[in-house]
């Protein structure tokens, strides 16, 4: 059994603190004493006992429907349950569950439910990895101390809701190596986990991970705190026999309306499991899909070279993959990489192409092989031995083309073969122009002049600004060199290949004169009637799956959910108009995923899950099982009677579970009067669902976007009526880890329950809550983890000394300015942080509900001096602070509401502190109050302490002696007048309040040029004085608004420098302090010989002028 804290620790948390400062006999580590993160995994210990005890996370609907805001359902994709929960995990449901908790305290009947997911590869490939290496190496297995062979190394437990996608790396890796960091080795995973080799062997059997890991993830989460009802958990696959009803009932859903069919269409494949690869069936590659080519046959004219002898009597060509086959009349010749390894492979018993065997390997998934999905080769080959082929190729001018050398070519791209148009590729331009101005280059590869020289640029496409010799012209103005300027070329391709597809008109062949656009999908399909190319088609980037071999583009006959269709796509644009995103970027991916998505293969035949009901040769694919599963929440707890893995029937038995039954619980289907259910189960099964949903939002990493969040949007509007439509996605970031990417491979890397262990719950979710909020990467810190450790526990510490001292206090209401202060910051605090939780700003949340509010309390004692602080006021903040932090460190705020506050009930359900409505004047004034403190401190070290850059020109300084007193004379202008009041007069008169804009500066200079300050002397100088005036002004009316022009501030200085005097001779030392006006004209004779100071720093509202006094 796992626990969490590993010391016995004494349960007053006050004398686990004092042993900690006194070196008591508490564990310690390197010197290192623990003891404060130990009384806080003490203290969520015993919290969790109290939660558990009254089921306090319990959620049961109420009797009538919820009003907007009376209820909230969240939920998150239910992780893939190959290995233990890790911070990617945590970092995203901490967004649900601190909104979660934001709503319970505000007094919200709250559901957040968590499910494990099992349906597809990953636990399939985990299990066959374990029975490779125990037939390769024994049981237990004996590793080699070295392998020889490169292996992958790749991230284990990953899935779409935990962290960026899995490192991969190639690498010798020793034994040693595989326990520590990459793990290559399944087994070695396993022992990771704790497992004794006896129990690791049990794990070749797939089921076995059903039943071992979704327990430990429930058992982290726990201790994380979260807020679950566990009732409604459960796990996927046929092993659930309700959920696997419910999936089932899916899918005759969709197919019944038309949604799903069976096609033929390229699909990434995985040859080794035998089925399409989707998303989350990958390793590496998520999210890349087919890219089409036309596969030009370029044929080799007889006779043929010897190497290529064995292939006479037969018809060869070089196949060559292009995007642009528009562009085929202008073929000069064609490329093949010198170095490069190339095959010639049977395509049928009487046409072979010559590429590479990668692309041989697609192409015999594409049904061009004479044997099916094995390519089989005749004779291998280099690209020197393709060098001087002579090639008929289609639609070229030139009837006879040559194969040449070229050195950038990429051979993990396309064929490895390469036609050539100068004309409109600047590569081709450039190597053409390397082979013709080179006589050397030639000779080294062996290519004779009448192969290259004769061959001229053909135009092809004339782009505007460009000409019809696109590639030439680009390449001469960017003055590109040699074909080896990759950097330079990218660049001449991005300026042309867009334009010339958009804006080019065809100068070549028999569609002359039309647009590129128009003539390419024609050329492309005259190549494919005439036979002269064929469809090609290959993984856009690398495709690596769970089983560790690399996908290719498959055409496959299966079952597929026609996403895209346009009836449907409407309705799915419909639905994400009206939800709430929480942020333009997630919107623009929503909809950038609805523009490209179309049909979606949703079969596959290995791996674990449930069956096509009317095809059950084929399971249902992970990504379109999990789509409307957030409405099996809100019944799951009825069916399965709180069993994770469906086994309890007590209830109902999962053949009850009809199609009428799930489309009157879901769909508002007619009542299934020939069910066997009790009539009372069926209507509460109804009214749960009814009650719950929609869902209020579902949080989740941005990779979903293109996936499995726009599978949801389609589903629930093609089974559920419009008000059962989801209402928000809440998509965030990956994280990093102390500024690195999260990683297995490089040892930065922390499972939930190793965090937990580490830094306590709550100071995890601390850390969690100020590691970020947007869309961008967020960065959990270590350092703020154990900052967290100490803050609270130091709270702690704090609360119970202010709460024993309660008679050396002030009581009653706030008597003095500190305390309206106080008590006005508390007021923001509540506010701002309500604002900032509603809106999902949980780092905000956490500086302005527990930051901002401590600072606010120690500036307060501190503003407090001999009259000491007021009880009253300092129990609001407790009770207010705690409620305020509870929805990130719940387990703390419990502690302190029930056994420091005494407080009854839970502060999970306290409800929101009540609080005034912020007064903004006295957070001004509280401003300008502790802004002139530092201004004063400044001056009082430059008159009477001396600066250090001090010149002969600055004042006088001012020796002190012991028996020296200082006075501070503080000379207040309370009104702006002359030329600054004119000048105000005239801004607020050219400012626009609610836009909070100006008029062009052309109309404010007229206006003062026809004032009475334009009318005195020369207005062109005199207005260099008043533009800095002017400009500052300006700012500050469109930062704060107009009531930055007013004459005076919203407060009257000189009374809150008056109620402040006691706290200016504190804070800066002085004996006497003296509040003077400006407009007195007795006070400037006061500062005697230092009147001139008075002279050239005159007040003004809000800069008072300070000047100090020996005495």
């Amino acid at each position: 059994m796992f626990g969490y804290g590993v010391l016995h620790v004494l349960c007053s948390f006050r004398l686990h603190c004092d042993m900690a400062s006194d070196g008591g006999n508490v564990a310690t580590v390197g010197g290192k004493s623990f003891a404060r993160r130990d009384s806080l995994l003490q203290i969520e210990r015993d919290v969790r006992e109290w939660w558990e005890k009254e089921d306090i996370f319990r959620a049961e609907p109420r009797e009538r429907p919820p009003e907007p805001g009376e209820k909230f359902f969240g939920n998150f994709p239910y992780p893939y349950m190959n290995g233990y929960l890790h911070l990617g995990h945590a970092f995203s449901l901490s967004k649900l569950e601190f909104a979660a908790a934001y709503h319970r305290l505000r007094g919200a009947n709250v559901l957040l439910p968590f499910a494990f997911h099992c349906t597809g590869m990953p636990i399939k490939a985990s299990a066959d990895k374990l029975v490779r290496e125990i037939q390769q190496f024994g049981d237990p297995p004996t590793f080699p101390s070295e392998l020889d062979e490169e292996v992958d190394i790749t991230q284990e437990a990953e899935d779409a809701n935990g962290g960026a996608p899995p490192d991969k790396f190639k690498g010798k890796k020793s034994k040693a190596m595989s326990k520590s960091s990459g793990q290559a080795f399944q087994w070695e995973i396993m022992r990771g986990f704790g497992l004794s080799d006896s129990e690791i062997s049990q794990f070749q059997n797939p089921h076995n991970w059903l039943t071992y890991f979704p327990p430990l993830a429930r058992e982290d989460l726990k201790a994380f705190g979260l807020g679950c009802d566990w009732r409604r958990s459960f796990i996927t696959t046929e092993m659930n026999p309700f959920y696997d009803s419910f999936v089932r009932w899916q899918m005759r859903k969709l197919k019944s309306m038309g949604k799903i069919v069976k096609d033929v269409r390229y699909t990434i494949y995985s040859p080794l499991d035998g089925q399409p690869c989707a998303d989350h069936d990958r390793a590496t590659g998520e999210g890349v899909q087919p890219q089409d080519y036309t596969l030009i046959k370029m044929e080799v004219v007889s006779p043929f070279p010897s190497k290529l002898g064995v292939l006479e009597g037969r018809r060869v060509f070089l196949a060559a993959a292009t995007l642009r086959p528009e562009t085929m009349y202008g073929q000069t010749n064609a490329w093949v990489l010198p170095d490069g390894k190339y095959g010639a492979f049977e395509i049928s018993d009487t046409e072979v192409f010559i590429l590479t065997q990668r692309a041989a390997l697609n192409l015999a998934y594409q049904n061009y092989s004479r044997i099916p999905e094995k390519p089989t080769c005749l004779v291998e080959l280099t690209g020197y031995d393709l060098i001087g082929l002579s090639l008929r190729s289609p639609l070229s001018f030139n009837e006879i083309i040559y194969a040449l050398p070229m050195l950038t070519i990429l051979t993990d791209k396309g064929t490895g073969i390469v036609t050539s148009v100068p004309s409109d590729a600047p590569d081709d331009y450039m190597a053409l122009h390397d082979l013709k101005s080179k006589p050397a280059f030639r000779t080294k590869y062996g290519v004779k002049d009448e192969w290259v020289l004769p061959f001229e640029i053909i135009p092809v496409i004339d782009i505007p600004e460009f000409g019809d010799r696109a590639a030439e012209r680009v390449c001469k103005d960017l003055k590109i060199k040699t074909q080896n300027e990759k950097e330079k070329l990218a660049e001449a391709k991005k300026l042309t290949y867009l334009k010339g597809f958009t804006e080019g008109i065809m100068v070549a062949g028999e569609f002359a004169g039309s647009r590129v656009q128009e003539a390419k999908p024609l050329i492309r399909s005259k190549l494919l009637e005439m036979g002269l190319a064929i469809m090609y088609s290959e993984p856009e980037k690398r495709v690596v799956s769970r089983s560790g071999d690399e996908c290719v583009v498959a055409l496959t006959d299966q079952w597929y959910i026609t996403y895209g269709e346009p009836e449907w796509k409407k309705l799915a644009e419909k639905c994400l108009a009206s939800m709430n995103l929480f942020s333009d970027e997630t919107r623009h991916g929503f909809e950038h995923t609805l523009g490209w998505l179309n049909q979606w293969a949703c079969s596959r035949s290995f791996g674990l899950g449930t069956r096509i009901p009317w095809d059950e040769q084929y399971l249902v694919e992970s990504l379109s099982d999990s789509t409307i599963y957030m409405a099996y929440y809100t019944i799951a707890h009825l069916l399965q009677n709180g069993d994770i893995y469906g086994s309890d029937t007590s209830l109902i038995k999962p053949e009850q579970m009809t199609d009428e039954v799930w489309d009157f619980i879901f769909c508002g289907g007619r009542y299934p009067n020939s069910s066997h259910i009790c009539s009372s189960i069926l209507n509460k099964m109804k009214q749960e669902f009814e009650y719950w949903y929609p869902f209020d939002v579902r949080v989740s990493g941005k990779d979903l976007i293109q996936n499995h969040l726009t599978f949801s949007i389609y589903n629930h509007t093609a089974i559920m009526s419009k008000n059962h439509w989801p209402r928000g996605f809440r998509c965030n970031g990956h994280i990093m880890l102390n500024s690195e990417k999260m990683s297995k491979s490089t040892g930065n890397f922390r499972t939930l329950r190793q965090a937990i262990e580490e830094f306590s719950a709550d100071a995890t979710r601390f850390s969690l809550a100020d590691a970020g909020d947007g869309v961008d990467d967020a960065n959990f810190v270590f350092e703020t983890a154990n900052a967290a450790i100490l803050r609270l526990t130091k709270e702690i510490s704090w609360m119970e000394e202010v709460l024993a001292a309660k008679s050396s206090l002030r009581t009653g209401p706030p008597s003095m300015y500190a305390d309206r202060v106080f008590a006005n910051e508390i007021n923001i605090a509540v506010k701002l942080t309500e604002h900032n939780y509603q809106n999902y700003m949980f780092r905000e949340a956490l500086k302005t509900g527990f930051f901002d509010l401590q600072s606010a309390r120690d500036e307060y004692r501190f503003s407090c001096g001999a009259g000491g602080m007021n009880y009253d006021l300092v129990c609001r903040f407790m009770d207010v602070q705690t409620r305020l932090i509870t929805p990130i460190c719940p387990h703390y705020a419990e502690y302190v509401w029930r056994t420091l506050l005494k407080r009854n009930g839970f502060v999970v359900k306290a409800g929101w502190p009540v609080a005034d409505a912020p007064d903004l004047t006295l957070k001004i004034a509280n401003k300008y109050l502790q802004d002139s403190i530092v201004l004063m401190r400044k001056l009082l070290q430059k008159q009477i302490l001396g600066s250090k850059k001090a010149k002969k020109s600055d004042s006088p300084v001012t020796s002190l002696t012991e028996d020296s007193k200082v006075t501070g004379l503080i000379y207040v202008n309370e009104q702006f007048d002359g030329w600054k009041a004119d000048c105000l007069m005239i801004l607020k008169n050219k400012f626009d309040s609610e836009t909070r804009t100006f008029a062009p500066d052309e109309d404010i200079l007229e206006a003062l040029k026809n004032s009475s300050i334009g009318q005195d002397g020369d207005f062109n100088q005199t207005q260099q004085l008043y533009r800095p005036f002017l400009r500052f002004k300006k700012d500050e009316a469109v930062a704060l608004g107009v009531q930055a022009l007013d004459l005076r501030l919203p407060f009257g200085e000189i009374e809150v420098l008056q109620e402040n005097l006691d706290l200016m001779k504190r804070q800066l030392g002085l004996d006497e302090v003296e509040i003077l006006s400006a407009t007195d004209p007795d006070a400037p004779a006061k500062a005697g010989p230092l009147v001139s100071l008075l002279d050239q720093n005159p007040p003004s509202p809000g800069n008072p002028t300070a000047i100090f006094l020996i005495r």
